[in-house]
């Protein structure tokens, strides 16, 4: 967990995703203690409550659970979740409008698929 904080979305939703992300890398495996709000508030120099905040995002969604008094684990089957999770996403922000601009310019699923296998645009070459 050596990423940098950035501007760009909030701090919270940072520090779940880079705690994703290690998951992702294997770099905290399942039934492994992930770093406490208090480790997570000293790295960043953020306060706990937003790092809290964070970790409680994937406690909610089953990919940590809390051993009381010890400490947040990685859950097992959390690398899965996340997986099929960002998948989804992926699907919704880029496959699907990819599908609706062809539509609109008149290009078929087909057609799609074979720009995407050539690596690059019909008609490029033309340029």
């Amino acid at each position: 967990m050596n990423e940098i904080l950035t501007q760009e979305k909030s701090i919270y939703l940072q520090i779940s995703e880079m705690i994703e992300n290690d998951i992702l890398r294997g770099i905290l495996l399942e039934e492994e203690r992930v770093p406490s709000t208090n480790e997570l508030a000293k790295l960043y120099a953020i306060n706990p409550a937003t790092a809290a905040k964070g970790v409680n995002i994937l406690v909610e969604q089953g990919i940590l659970y809390k051993k009381r008094g010890i400490g947040m684990f990685v859950a097992e089957g959390a690398k899965e979740m996340i997986l099929k999770s960002r998948r989804s996403a992926f699907y919704d922000s880029f496959i699907r409008k990819l599908l609706e601009e062809a539509a609109s310019i008149g290009l078929g699923k087909e057609e799609v698929i074979a720009m995407i296998r050539e690596g690059e645009p019909k008609g490029s070459d033309e340029v």
